[in-house]
């Protein structure tokens, strides 16, 4: 059986981030579109969680949103340390 990443939370938390820049940046899944030369259906897609991405598409997104490979991995990789780490509340 083919292992899969699209539905998993680590997925989840790319898209949401890759989401989360493009809303930033103002930038409508049309413009973002035009500049990768995809149709917004892919962007949409993507944010949807219905598309995987490899790592030029990726690349391809960072530089849409003006941000370097290496931000953008630095802060991914922020974002799925939360997921391994459920949050430990104590009562004091």
């Amino acid at each position: 059986m083919k292992r899969t990443s699209l539905y998993s939370e680590r997925h989840a938390v790319l898209v949401e981030y890759l989401r989360e820049l493009r809303v930033l940046r103002h930038l409508t899944q049309a413009e973002v579109a035009e500049t990768i030369g995809r149709p917004q259906t892919y962007v949409s897609d993507i944010e949807k969680g219905k598309r995987g991405l490899d790592l030029l598409q990726v690349l391809d997104l960072c530089e849409a949103y003006d941000v370097s490979l290496p931000a953008f991995s630095v802060e991914l990789d922020q974002r799925l340390k939360k997921l391994a780490k459920p949050s430990r509340r104590t009562n004091r």
